[in-house]
């Protein structure tokens, strides 16, 4: 008897699994609800956060020695709520994201995906920037909206996926920077290891009306301001390959560091483990200084430095190494908040130093293909690099440098550090195993 083969599922005409059945509706409103949730919540943490840096900037501006005491006292104070009340707070809230995706359902998942875990994440991220942390809330977004998007799945009593993590984690992304396509790019890349085709229907679903509630409150701005003009060949074939091996190997040496102070395996981690409440203090004194000796730039997202650069003002040659130490500084001392921004902001500084080789009028766009480099160096994640910077600058005419940049800098980075930075982090939230029997 012939063997007849398996039609692909997607030549029968049936609809994945996850989307019907007797909850089909329950779970398209389930999705709609928790889009919308997401759009709102993440606009209300952006208010909230860009408050909390303003009132950081006005207090630096009237007392000038105030981030050599309040910094270091906000470090400690968030490292001991954090540690007292929302260990699953802690760190960027992406590698959050990634483990509870591997078992939905599992205990782990559901203490990381919390209300309690994500209204924590919120308060202390909005804490830290109070006091002039190095932090982003970009990846405090994802972990905001994966718990949003399993909580209202839950309320609804329906089955938890990984699709419906993933889909709520993209759906951050996207609120975040107002960047849809960025949202499903980095669900691909990073929070989907194994990304199958019904995923796409959750992930774009959730992606677009995020953005969708996310714009109609709050325009349809872009995230770092337009940018104009372009690029002749002749500098493409010379920038692009300078800002993606700076960048690359620059932020491929942060995350390398990063895993070795931070890392479940980290060289240096058990040692700041066993002293937290001295590690965040003294993070807080080093960001501190950093702060007070470059007149501000340290702190926070590094927004206005960076939009500053991109607008082709010239800036500190400092910038980029004061970013790079101030957020590595943060990160290491455990309390809640993201990288995307301050890797964004510290790749302008070091797009910056390439500025010089080339004329005025290009000066922006040199630091746009600096921050291409340096950010996929960090996360390792070259189509979400230039989808987020293509769609936070309005720069889709320089798509192709972008990812020629992003290409040659996730090689530089790879060269400096193998391990890719989030998923050796979501090892540290997972039940340990033998390191012999862990996937490469």
């Amino acid at each position: 008897m012939a063997l007849i083969p398996r039609r692909p599922r997607f030549l029968t005409g049936k609809m994945p699994r996850e989307l019907v059945g007797a909850d089909d509706w329950h779970r398209r409103i389930a999705m709609l609800v928790s889009a919308i949730l997401i759009g709102l919540a993440a606009l209300l943490f952006a208010k909230l956060g860009d408050g909390a840096q303003a009132m950081f900037a006005s207090l630096r501006h009237d007392y000038v020695y105030l981030p050599l005491v309040l910094t270091p006292l906000t470090f400690l104070l968030v490292s001991v709520l954090t540690r007292r009340f929302a260990r699953e707070a802690r760190g960027s809230g992406i590698p959050q994201v990634m483990a509870a995706s591997r078992q939905p359902m599992g205990r782990i998942a559901r203490a990381l995906l919390s209300l309690r875990a994500a209204l924590a994440k919120i308060v202390l991220t909005v804490v830290a920037l109070l006091g002039g942390a190095s932090v982003g809330r970009e990846g405090p977004t994802v972990q905001l909206a994966g718990a949003i998007m399993v909580q209202v799945h839950r309320l609804f009593r329906l089955r938890v996926t990984p699709g419906v993590v993933i889909a709520g984690g993209a759906a951050g992304v996207a609120a975040a920077f107002n960047t849809p396509l960025a949202g499903i790019a980095f669900a691909i890349e990073e929070l989907a290891v194994a990304y199958e085709q019904r995923v796409a229907i959750l992930v774009m679903g959730a992606v677009m009306i995020a953005g969708l509630t996310a714009q109609g409150l709050a325009g349809d701005y872009i995230y770092f301001g337009e940018l104009e003009g372009s690029l002749p060949i002749t500098t493409v074939l010379v920038a692009a390959p300078l800002a993606g091996l700076l960048g690359g190997l620059l932020g491929g040496l942060f995350s390398r560091l990063f895993l070795m102070l931070r890392g479940p395996d980290g060289r240096w981690a058990a040692l700041l483990d066993r002293r937290p409440m001295i590690t965040a203090l003294v993070c807080g004194i080093v960001v501190g200084l950093l702060i007070f000796v470059t007149d501000g730039d340290a702190a926070g997202t590094g927004y206005e430095p960076t939009t500053a650069l991109l607008e082709g003002r010239e800036g500190d040659f400092w910038f980029g190494p004061a970013k790079f130490f101030a957020a590595l500084a943060t990160s290491a001392s455990g309390i809640p908040g993201g990288i995307f921004a301050p890797s964004l902001a510290a790749g302008a500084g070091f797009g910056q130093w390439l500025t010089p080789l080339f004329p005025s009028e290009q000066a922006g766009l040199i630091v746009l293909l600096g921050m291409a480099g340096y950010f996929t160096g960090v996360v390792r994640a070259p189509l979400t690099a230039v989808i987020i910077l293509g769609e936070a600058t309005g720069s889709s005419h320089v798509i192709l440098p972008l990812f020629a940049t992003a290409l040659i800098g996730d090689w530089a980075g790879s060269m400096v550090c193998r391990e890719k930075l989030y998923i050796v982090l979501a090892r540290g939230f997972l039940p340990q195993q033998p390191r012999e029997d862990r996937p490469d």
